[in-house]
């Protein structure tokens, strides 16, 4: 994917309603580049990222609450209209396959792929192949998480992922970029929204950072949650302190 906009400005009547009155979508007005790799959309709880990386994810085929285009499962339909509205640009060359790895609804997607599974004919090939051989449920929280990107995501991919630090802990998430970073060498490109300062830390990269003034591209060290993250190392006491007191 070549960058992401708005077809069409929405319709009057429903412009102040959420999502369109987050400033990060009035600001697809006016497009917005992807990277050819990884970029990412960083900001605060309820700045619009979780929902713009919805609507991307479903604009593109993918099922909302996770998984690839050829998911039908839907537990309760939460995602916003958003997606109708969004338009894509596409490379020449379409991926050869997909992903939308949401860390909340990673347990949704396991039991639906327990269900094919299960219900596969004795010729067909078993889909918990594709996923390590084991079901995700037997796993832990982290550890499915990763087998679903160690397994599933292969070469020249379109991969969406939605704060997957959730899942994962610190460890994990270098090896999770250590992943990207496979993939992204097999031709595979990342569209990421995160609060965790390593797994924002892909070199190669683009990063928006959302807020009440829409989307800003900035360098690794701009980002909010970067800084807030540097500073609390660097001066812990005092910074608990001042937050601490009565």
């Amino acid at each position: 994917m070549r960058a992401v906009g708005l077809a069409a400005p929405p319709e009057q009547g429903v412009a102040g309603q959420h999502p369109w009155n987050l400033p990060v979508i009035t600001a697809l007005e006016q497009g917005v580049a992807l990277h050819p790799k990884v970029t990412y959309f960083v900001g605060e709880n309820g700045s619009g990222k979780s929902t713009l990386l919805e609507a991307i994810a479903v604009a593109a085929g993918l099922n909302a609450e996770g998984g690839t285009s050829n998911f039908a499962f839907s537990t309760r339909a939460s995602h916003s209209e958003l997606w109708e509205s969004i338009r894509l640009t596409r490379g020449a060359r379409r991926p050869r396959t997909d992903f939308f790895l949401r860390a909340e609804s990673i347990f949704t997607s396991a039991s639906y792929i327990d269900e094919l599974s299960a219900s596969a004919s004795p010729g067909e090939r078993d889909v918990l192949a594709s996923y390590g051989g084991k079901s995700l449920h037997e796993q832990s929280h982290g550890e499915s998480f990763l087998a679903v990107m160690l397994n599933r995501f292969g070469p020249e991919g379109f991969y969406v992922m939605d704060e997957p630090e959730a899942a994962l802990s610190a460890q994990n998430c270098l090896t999770c970029l250590r992943r990207i970073h496979e993939l992204v060498g097999e031709g595979s490109q990342f569209v990421i929204a995160t609060h965790s300062p390593i797994m924002l830390a892909y070199p190669d990269a683009t990063i928006y950072e959302c807020s009440q003034h829409g989307l800003e591209a900035i360098e690794y060290e701009q980002a909010d949650l970067v800084r807030v993250f540097s500073g609390f190392l660097a001066d812990r006491e005092r910074i608990l302190s001042a937050r601490l007191a009565d």
